[in-house]
This record gives structure tokens, C-alpha cells and sequence, in this order.
């Protein structure tokens, strides 16, 4: 089984490039509700966030901030910094297990990378060109860098902790398959622990080191992110209920309303607004 597969079918990855060139100064507040990601292909950039230290980047870096942030830019004067620049929309606002678990922001410098160098050069390329097409071949290939990225991110294991660090465990990686393959199964953490062929307390304890929570955390989180997509498609609540695990569309929207401080529908109508 594709181990990323689940997260790119259960939430929409879409990106627009909104910025390529020369920063020379300070950009203007970055605050829309959504995350960003910035390729920085030389020169030195300055990142600045409301009570933050500075964040100094001297080298060819992707810097990806996942979930909404507020945050400035900011290039010498002198030189500037050559960057390419996207807004992107990963299950912006839900439970995307995945990117929930990135670090606010994601550093990779581009020398550690370079399984990306072919996409990079066409970026770079096509934000230098101006060619017809050339901001849908943009968008396009970032929506692939950041494929690319979240893949070395899981095979080269480049992260501390989170749902990637334990998709690339031998054992938790089985039990993680699982619930995000079948969330209609009624999991127990015995029935988890056999399938990643550990102990119930081992399993347990391994898990929440390694991802960062405990496994029904996980599964819960997991059960809403699918939930939330099928609320935006027009599914309703006892079709939602039944394909992520509950009993009816009242114990849903109790554990909704519980995880999310409101029930379905307002959360849908503020996703409508």
C-alpha cells in the first residue's frame, strides 16, 4: 500500500504561486488563512513572526509553514534573496493528521535534497520564463515539490516525531495503514497492537513516543479529517457517521463538538464563509 496515498485522497492539495523574483526589504504581513511555502535559491532571507526569534536562512532552502501563520519576509537590500513563492491549500483548517504533525516552520535545506534538484530546476525555470501557461505550470509543480518533500520526509526519515516518523516504523506503520484504510472498524488497542505485532503495552507506549499521541488520539483525529471532507462534499451526517466508526450522527457530532469546540454544521458554514 502506498503509505502517503490516504492523506492525498482524503484531503486536496492545491497551490498557487503567488511571488518569484528578487525580495529586496521587507514583504508585506503573510496572513491568509492558509500555508506557505517558499523556495529560496540563493541569497540570505530573514523570516519574522509575531513572538519569535528571527529566523535566518544563509542557504538554498524550502521553508514551509504547513498551517496558517503570520509572518514576514524580509532580503538584504543589497542582493536580496531569489526566492519562489506558493500559498497552499493541504487540508487547510481539518484534521490533516499530516500536517499537523509538521514542525511551524518546516526547514529543509535543498543540498539534503537531492531527489528534488530535477522539479527544482523546471520551478525555477518556468518562474523565470514567461512563457504561455506559465502560472498554471507553477502551481503545478509546487503541488509536486511538496509531494516530493513530504516523500523524503517519510523515507529519509526527516523528522523527530509525528504520523510520518511512525508510518516508517516496521510495526507502528501496520497499525497506521489500518486506521487510515478501514476508520469504519471498530479498533481496539489490542486488536492494533496484534496487527503491528506487539504488546498491548507496548505498543501503546511505542506509539505516542514515536507519533507524538496516543493511538485513539490518532484514530479519532484521523475519523474527523475523513469526517470534515465528507461534510464539504455534501455527505450527510449519517453516512459520515457510518463510513468513520460511530455509532449514529449524534455520537459523531458529540465527539465533532468535543474535538472541535462546535458541531458540523457550523463548522461547515464557517468553512462556506
Amino acid at each position: 500500500m502506498d503509505r502517503l496515498a490516504p492523506f492525498f485522497e482524503r484531503f486536496s492539495l492545491s497551490a498557487r504561486m503567488f511571488y518569484s523574483g528578487r525580495q529586496c526589504g521587507l514583504s508585506p504581513n503573510l496572513d491568509e488563512p492558509t500555508g506557505y511555502l517558499h523556495v529560496l535559491r540563493r541569497g540570505t532571507l530573514t523570516v519574522i513572526r509575531p513572538n519569535a526569534r528571527p529566523l535566518v536562512l544563509d542557504t538554498p532552502s524550502i521553508l514551509f509553514f504547513p498551517r496558517p501563520q503570520q509572518h514576514r519576509i524580509h532580503g538584504p537590500k543589497t542582493g536580496g534573496a531569489d526566492l519562489v513563492c506558493a500559498t497552499v491549500q493541504f487540508g487547510v483548517g481539518m484534521l490533516n493528521p499530516l500536517t499537523v504533525s509538521l514542525p511551524e516552520p518546516f526547514v529543509v535545506p535543498l543540498n539534503t535534497l537531492p531527489q528534488l534538484a530535477p522539479a527544482l530546476e523546471l520551478l525555477f525555470s518556468e518562474a523565470s520564463s514567461r512563457s504561455a501557461g506559465r502560472q498554471a505550470a507553477l502551481d503545478r509543480l509546487f503541488e509536486y515539490i511538496l509531494v516530493l518533500l513530504i516523500r523524503s520526509a517519510l523515507t529519509d526519515r526527516l523528522l523527530d516525531s509525528g504520523v510520518l516518523l511512525g508510518l516508517a516504523d516496521e510495526r507502528l506503520g501496520k497499525a497506521i495503514e489500518l486506521m487510515h484504510k478501514h476508520p469504519e472498524f471498530p479498533w481496539s488497542l489490542e486488536e492494533l497492537a496484534r496487527r503491528a505485532g506487539m504488546s498491548r503495552a507496548r505498543f501503546a507506549a511505542r506509539f505516542r513516543h514515536i507519533v507524538g499521541i496516543t493511538p485513539f488520539d490518532y484514530l479519532t483525529d484521523w475519523r474527523l479529517g475523513v469526517a470534515q471532507t465528507m461534510l464539504r462534499k455534501g455527505s450527510s451526517l449519517k453516512l459520515i457517521a457510518a463510513a468513520v466508526g460511530y455509532a449514529n450522527a449524534t455520537a459523531l457530532t458529540r465527539v465533532f463538538t468535543q474535538r472541535l469546540g462546535m458541531p458540523p454544521s457550523e463548522w461547515l458554514a464557517h468553512q462556506e464563509d
